[in-house]
């Protein structure tokens, strides 16, 4: 029979390796098809069943011709033909089902769409706390002519931001620069910071005085009912033609200045914005020399915790006090290493610092 009875007995052993492959995968298959609830969950019982009559179809095939193969390799005559045409029993078959190829790819497709649909969801909602944050505490500031400006941001253990800071030009001559935190948690608080940052915007454009600046804000955000969110705010805007700096403060942490060589607190001027709808705010002026600067912050650095101490008001203006020199880019990333090498570990509140000094 010369080569014909070695090639057909190979040709048989890997027909049979791939009927008991198929086989394998098959059981596996139905045992997940008995799984699924084709009442609650018809595409998804389609697109298994469909699986598995595929692989059983093809476990049927391999074994049919290796079958095949092992008989004609041992006899001549009508056995071998006759056990070559059972192929056509699975042949038969899967014609039989190609009729419902169509639908099945088409749910098939529909399935692959929903999950790329659900997976760029899912995208979107990681990208939506970093682009809030984004506008709320952006990364890049423009330079100021005559200012040199500071700051760092690092987010909380919270899903969204509720601190923000802003810095730019409420007229030729004046440079506002704002620094807040709204008291809640959430999408709401986040929203809520983004509101007042740029409603803060327009009235300081409108107003000089930064305290009438902040009674109109306290009334068009207490417009809204929000019983649950308050914001702590700080606004300094700085005068180059009259070379003076004017404060106000709504219930924020001090900020600190360097001026005449002493560290000075400029504390609060005003209650907490959206506390009193008629509150009252007054602002303070100081004089501004070569080589001020204001380092302004939103409590999450002063309330660091190292089990019941916090970081305080006292490590910030030491840290400048003993170098009133230090770039202010650099104290920022400063005190940002400081409170979170106290808190042994990442800070877990928002915490954002902006430095400004005057050239």
């Amino acid at each position: 029979m010369g080569m014909r009875t070695p090639v057909l007995t190979l040709l048989g052993i890997i027909c049979l390796a791939a009927a008991m492959s198929w086989a394998r995968s098959a059981r596996h298959r139905y045992r997940l098809l008995g799984r699924i609830d084709p009442e609650t969950a018809p595409d998804a019982y389609t697109l298994a069943w469909s699986t598995f009559r595929k692989e059983f179809h093809s476990a049927s095939l391999y074994g049919l011709l290796a079958l095949a193969s092992f008989v004609n390799a041992v006899t001549e005559g009508a056995w071998g033909p006759l056990v070559f045409s059972l192929v056509a029993i699975p042949a038969l078959v899967s014609t039989a089902w190609a009729r419902h190829a169509v639908r099945e790819a088409r749910i098939a497709r529909q399935s692959i769409d929903i999950e790329r649909r659900a997976q760029e969801a899912l995208e979107q909602e990681d990208l939506a706390p970093k682009a809030w944050a984004g506008r709320l505490a952006p990364e890049d500031l423009p330079e100021f002519s005559g200012f040199e400006v500071g700051r760092v941001y690092q987010a909380g253990t919270g899903l969204m931001a509720g601190d923000f800071f802003d810095v730019f030009k409420a007229s030729p001559t004046r440079l506002a620069a704002v620094i807040g935190d709204v008291v809640g948690h959430g999408i709401e608080a986040s929203i809520t910071a983004f509101q007042a940052k740029y409603l803060l915007r327009t009235f300081l454009r409108q107003f000089r005085d930064p305290a009438q600046a902040l009674e109109e804000l306290n009334r068009q955000m207490s417009s809204v009912e929000r019983s649950e969110e308050f914001i702590s705010l700080v606004v300094l805007v700085f005068d180059t033609e009259a070379e003076t700096m004017r404060y106000a403060s709504a219930g924020h942490p001090a900020t600190f200045l360097w001026h005449e060589r002493e560290v000075r607190p400029l504390r609060s001027t005003g209650p907490l914005l959206m506390l009193d709808p008629n509150g009252s705010y007054f602002s303070r002026e100081v004089p501004l020399a070569r080589d001020d600067m204001a380092v302004m912050y939103t409590d999450g650095l002063t309330e660091a915790r190292n089990g019941d101490d916090q970081f305080g008001e006292e490590r910030v203006g030491d840290a400048v006090r003993r170098n009133p020199g230090i770039s202010p880019g650099v104290l920022c990333k400063q005190l940002l290493d400081a409170a979170n090498d106290f808190s042994l570990g990442a800070v877990q509140d928002d915490l954002a610092i902006l430095a400004i000094r005057k050239l």
